[in-house]
Formats: C-alpha cells, sequence, structure tokens
C-alpha cells in the first residue's frame, strides 16, 4: 500500500490522541507504522472438571423409540418412554474469539453424502467429522466447551436426575375449538340445532367491529416445538445408548428429541460428568449392566422387561 505525505499521518497522529487506541487509525494508511496483531487460539482438552453452579453443560440429541409402562406397589400403570441416543458427536465449537458465543454444535445419526446439500457436506469436510443426519446448538459456559469430534454417549446424564426435553409434537391437521382448544361446545340437547361443536361468538357489533387477534379459533393443531419440564430419569442403558424416563415426551415415534439439564429442577453437581463422560480405556462398555436410579430401601416399581 502506497504510504501517505507526511503532513496528512502528522495530523492523523493528532487527531487520535486521545483515543484508546491510537494506532488503529493508522493502520493500513502508512508504512513506516508498525503494527502487531496477536490472535490468541484457544486449546480445549478434553479432560474432566469441576462443575459450579454457575456452569452449563450441553444438551444431547436422542430419537424417541416408543412407549412402555411399569407398575408400583399399588398396583397403578406409570407410563415410560423410551429414548435412544443414536451416535451423538460434537461437529462444532463456537467461541467468543471467533463467533461471539459459547456454545457446542451436536450431530446425531447418520446420513449419505447423496442426501445431503453441498454446503451441509462442506460443513461436516470442515471440521472433519462423519456426516450426520441432525444437527442441534446447544449454549454452554466457557468451562464446558469439548473439542471437535468428542462422542457423546447416554452416560452424559445419570440415572434420578431431572432434565428437559424438547421436540416437534404430532401434527393433527386442522381441529376445531373443541379439540384443539378444549372448548366445552353448545347445549347437547335443548336450544341446539346441529351447532353442537360450534365455536360460539367471536367478536362484537360495530364497536369495534373486528375480531382481536389471537382469538382462539379453529385451525392447525401439533407440529410445533414443545418442552416437557422436569421429567425424571428411571434408567439408562451404557451398552446399547437407551434411556428409560418417566412420562411422556414431545413427538411420534421415531423423531428427535433434544434433552438438555432441568431448569427448574436443578440435578445435584455433585453426580454429574463434567463437560461430559469419557469413557476409560479399560472400560467395557459392550458387558456393562443398565443402571437404576436409586429408589431407596422400597423399590415402588415392579419392572416388567
Amino acid at each position: 500500500m502506497l504510504a501517505l505525505n507526511r503532513g496528512l499521518v502528522s495530523r492523523l497522529q493528532l487527531f487520535a490522541v486521545d483515543s484508546p487506541s491510537p494506532l488503529r487509525f493508522l493502520r493500513g494508511f502508512s508504512s513506516d507504522v508498525e503494527t502487531t496483531t496477536t490472535t490468541a487460539s484457544r486449546i480445549i482438552v478434553p479432560k474432566p472438571g469441576v462443575m459450579t453452579p454457575e456452569s452449563k453443560r450441553t444438551g444431547i440429541i436422542a430419537v424417541k423409540c416408543g412407549m412402555t409402562a411399569l407398575w408400583d406397589k399399588w398396583g397403578a400403570r406409570i407410563p415410560i418412554s423410551v429414548l435412544w441416543v443414536d451416535d451423538n458427536i460434537v461437529s462444532q465449537v463456537k467461541t467468543p474469539e471467533k463467533e461471539g458465543i459459547c456454545a457446542l454444535q451436536i450431530g446425531c445419526g447418520q446420513k449419505k453424502e447423496k442426501h445431503l446439500t453441498k454446503p451441509e457436506v462442506g460443513h461436516f469436510r470442515a471440521h472433519d467429522v462423519p456426516l450426520k443426519r441432525k444437527l442441534r446448538e446447544f449454549p454452554v459456559t466457557e468451562d464446558a466447551l469439548i473439542p471437535v469430534g468428542t462422542s457423546l454417549n447416554v452416560r452424559h446424564f445419570v440415572p434420578g436426575q431431572y432434565v428437559d426435553i424438547a421436540g416437534i409434537t404430532k401434527g393433527k391437521g386442522f381441529q376445531g375449538g373443541m379439540k384443539r382448544h378444549n372448548f366445552a361446545g353448545g347445549p347437547a340437547s335443548h336450544g341446539a340445532s346441529k351447532s353442537h361443536r360450534k365455536l360460539g361468538s367471536t367478536g362484537q357489533r360495530d364497536a369495534p367491529g373486528r375480531v382481536f387477534k389471537n382469538r382462539k379459533m379453529p385451525g392447525r393443531m401439533g407440529g410445533v416445538q414443545r418442552t416437557v419440564k422436569n421429567v425424571w430419569i428411571y434408567k439408562i442403558d451404557p451398552a446399547r445408548n437407551l434411556m428409560w424416563v418417566k412420562g411422556q415426551v414431545p413427538g411420534a415415534t421415531g423423531n428427535f428429541v433434544f434433552i438438555t439439564d432441568a431448569v427448574y429442577e436443578k440435578p445435584d453437581i455433585s453426580i454429574l460428568p463434567f463437560p461430559t463422560y469419557f469413557v476409560p480405556e479399560d472400560e467395557d462398555i459392550d458387558n456393562m449392566k443398565p443402571l437404576v436410579a436409586d429408589l431407596g430401601d422400597v423399590d415402588p416399581f415392579m419392572i416388567t422387561d
């Protein structure tokens, strides 16, 4: 780059005296000014750490396998959802130096290259990770960052803790007010003629003469993201990467769900693996027995499977 004359450079120096960084006005204008730029590269080491109350771990992606049931000691049926953690891996790390945030992108499943777009294939090739079927970004704290390529399994969570599970609910198409919003409907006998399931009045007369926004009316039902909070983990199976949770989770069988630590029923940080569970070299995962939550002296469940 051509150097400017000394008069202009001196004026710029006088103008930038009171600025926090006087040389930032001269970068690129003069070859006589020496500028040094140091880019600090973050080195992330995959090793266990110490979790603090302010720490936030990443979540994982699972596939909803279906429903089963347990019976308590009184004979009541308790629904249990089965989730499969299908080959989760860290596909991208976002740091404050580059992206301005702390987050981890997690990939789940497998997919062929012919079924992906060229930008998607380029993204996986740039980070040198296998092609994944589903991607999800989870915000984390700086002490919970994990390097690219780290594998996440079902032991990221522990039995007995509470988690939040998000997913896309089942789509039910166009539905009326009674099914969509649980309206009571009209009279079932006297005074009703072919209007038993009608919506009823939705507006006014000439003042204001319109229907207000967000009025509950018939329309498309389902097919939106919902989060079920405070779901209790009953059992995990490290050999098959399966997880049993108490209750229902959003979505149909085969859909992806996103599992994170519970926000309200916070788990005990002393029992959680941080930033995730790193499998020891001498551990035989294929022969590990399922881990069941501690239910106390009397087991209220009588498991059937």
